[in-house]
């Protein structure tokens, strides 16, 4: 009995303070709010992400839709026989969440060039372009082209359904780690920038990998 009484005792003390004013208001209005309000922020929150993660967000400046965009249109990535397309966020913003987030804190520093009209003029994207694509080469050889295995695997590649010479080079360097999908698939949703002095291909690896 004396267990039991020291359990209601306990519930009643829980209950009191639940019910009791913090401040103004009740311990139990001050959680159930908190909660209500997480949920609406982490809400307008995963809203916002989602948002910026459009094609239709990416193409709102003319910057892209006029210079990027009309060039992805042209490509395989865009349309094909399968009717499968990558849009914007799949090649530039990773699909996991955690990366994702890391990747639109990134990104929040290239307003500064749409504020001071770095490339507003087709002029000044064309002379930015090799700039541009450097910064962009070198985050995607950096995280080892997360944005690329977003749909390709080369677990789930049939090697024997290509070409002889690519079928060696990803069982050589892609399979091995010696290479990343952006040492060789530079420039298959945008126009080459001028590649004088760019390495490309296996010849981005380090010369001591290529003797294999």
């Amino acid at each position: 009995m004396k267990a039991f009484g020291r359990v209601a005792t306990t519930i009643r003390s829980f209950w009191r303070t639940l019910r009791s004013p913090a401040v103004h208001l009740s311990l139990g209005f001050l959680t159930l709010g908190g909660f209500i309000a997480g949920i609406i922020f982490w809400g307008g929150f995963n809203t916002a992400l989602e948002v910026t993660n459009t094609e239709e967000f990416c193409t709102g400046c003319h910057e892209m839709r006029d210079n990027v965009f009309e060039e992805l249109k042209t490509t395989i990535h865009y349309n094909n026989r399968s009717g499968v397309r990558a849009s914007c966020p799949d090649c530039h913003v990773p699909h996991n969440w955690t990366n994702k987030i890391g990747r639109k804190m990134q990104a929040s520093k290239e307003v500064w060039g749409k504020i001071f009209g770095t490339i507003n003029t087709r002029e000044k994207f064309l002379d930015m372009r090799l700039t541009l694509a450097e910064h962009e080469w070198a985050r995607l050889k950096a995280n080892d082209s997360l944005e690329c295995r977003n749909c390709h695997d080369y677990d789930s590649m049939d090697l024997t359904r290509q070409a002889g010479r690519a079928a060696q080079i990803h069982r050589t360097y892609l399979a091995t780690g010696q290479a990343t999908c952006i040492d060789c698939h530079k420039g298959i949703a945008h126009r080459l920038p001028d590649m004088t002095g760019v390495q490309q291909g296996v010849q981005a690896v380090p010369a001591a990998d290529t003797a294999h």
